[in-house]
């Protein structure tokens, strides 16, 4: 691109102000062969952006703002930033626009706010020389360039601080040589201006002479007036200083109050904030302890929830086992009836009456809890029976099972007569066993109940 299409965008920013370390220029040669196009090689860091009115310039070594470029290129901007080829650039100058003399230059990577991001070592455009050729040399010429090179460098490095110090004294002297002049070309046009007016006065006061002498003779009257006036205004003036002085006094004053109220605000922002810490510590100890007691909580439902399932099936197992007695209680009832008919169907075939004898069979309302285990019904026989006998014949009953078993002799010679079942039968399950079993028995009817 052509630097006559578009100016570049430029500033007056100082060296002080640039960042030579944002764009790296990379293979620059000591020197360019004049006639051919040169190719500038560069990379961007990590720390940089490029924008659209990027350029690079090439400019005369000792060069003070970006203004004095001698020639230029616009930069391409990567396609993308992240990718490692984006970091290496290059942009090349056309033969026709580089410099024909012998003088040193460098790149110059400028960003469109026109602040130098980057500057290249010097370089010289010149054709090669003789000075170019190989020159073999001795060992102690070696030595001898080598510390005459570091001689050099030193001197290269103190003149180059001494050219910083002079550079800055310079920047310094053109800033106030600018002010300088444009404090000169406001002078000048004030003093044009001065002099129009005094043309113009001058044309005036010709006229206005002849108008002051005769204003002249009104004027001594009024000077005298204007006198006293003077030192009315002067009294005023200094009342009015005298109140300044007082405003000054409470400004300062005002200053200092505002001060002091700046610091109490920044304790009380202090106290503010370990009052926020405060609360955000009692916040979380507060949380802590709901989902404490919340766990707790939800450990007693359970447990409560365990037990009363527990009880619920002992409820349950209870009111089986109270159905199952409730049937037994009517069964026996049943039986009982059916024995009492059973009985009196005897009686009244043995020509006896129910009522006359000595014992009577408990009614099913009174139940046989409690009664020792014994004869039924007792003995028909006992009331009629004159003589007494070694045995009589009844009816021998479980009282457990309340099974009947017909035909057993019973032996009334003792006073208390207690005969043993001979079975025991659940009254849950209704399984049976021997009446030598009866702890095996309590044990199966006690399981029912747990």
């Amino acid at each position: 691109m052509e630097e006559t299409v578009e100016d570049p965008p430029t500033s007056a920013v100082l060296l002080d102000h640039c960042h030579f370390s944002q764009v790296i220029f990379n293979s620059v040669e000591k020197f360019y062969v004049p006639g051919g196009d040169v190719t500038c090689y560069y990379t961007l860091t990590q720390q940089f952006i490029p924008r659209r009115k990027d350029w690079i310039g090439i400019f005369r070594v000792g060069w003070k703002t970006t203004r004095e470029y001698y020639t230029f290129m616009w930069v391409s901007l990567p396609v993308d930033l992240n990718s490692d080829s984006a970091k290496q650039q290059e942009v090349q100058f056309k033969a026709y626009y580089l410099p024909k003399d012998d003088e040193y230059y460098q790149f110059c990577y400028v960003d469109q706010d026109g602040v130098v991001r980057g500057a290249s070592i010097p370089f010289q455009f010149r054709p090669e020389n003789e000075e170019d050729i190989l020159v073999v040399t001795t060992q102690g010429e070696v030595e001898e360039i080598e510390q005459r090179n570091k001689e050099l460098c030193k001197e290269n490095q103190e003149l180059k601080d001494t050219c910083v110090s002079l550079q800055k004294q310079n920047s310094d002297t053109q800033a106030e040589l600018h002010k300088t002049q444009e404090e000169l070309e406001i002078l000048k046009s004030t003093a044009q201006k001065l002099e129009q007016e005094a043309k113009a006065q001058k044309d005036g006061w010709e006229t206005e002479l002849l108008q002051l002498k005769e204003q002249n003779q009104k004027m001594s009257s009024e000077n005298e007036k204007m006198g006293v006036r003077v030192e009315q205004l002067q009294a005023q003036l200094s009342t009015r200083e005298k109140e300044m002085e007082k405003l000054v006094q409470g400004d300062q004053d005002k200053t200092e109050q505002l001060e002091r109220l700046n610091k109490e605000n920044s304790q009380l922002l202090l106290t503010l904030t370990q009052q926020k810490e405060r609360q955000k510590k009692l916040e979380q100890t507060v949380e802590e302890m709901l989902k404490q007691e919340e766990t707790t909580t939800l450990k007693k439902q359970q447990a409560l929830k365990d037990e009363n399932a527990g009880l619920s099936r002992k409820l349950s197992e209870n009111k089986i086992i109270y159905d199952a007695l409730q049937k037994e209680k009517e069964r026996l009832e049943r039986e009982n009836d059916l024995l009492k008919r059973e009985n009196s169907r005897l009686l009244s075939y043995m020509g006896l009456d129910f009522d006359s004898l000595p014992y009577q069979v408990p009614t099913s309302d009174q139940g046989g809890a409690g009664q020792n285990p014994a004869l039924v019904y007792g003995n028909p026989y006992s009331g009629i029976q004159e003589s007494s006998a070694p045995s009589l014949l009844a009816v021998k009953k479980c009282p457990t099972c309340k099974s009947d078993f017909a035909g057993d002799i019973l032996d009334f010679t003792s006073e208390q007569q207690r005969p043993q079942p001979l079975c025991l039968s659940c009254p849950i399950c209704d399984k049976t066993f021997p009446a030598k079993e009866k702890q095996i028995f309590e044990d199966h009817v006690f399981c029912h109940s747990l």
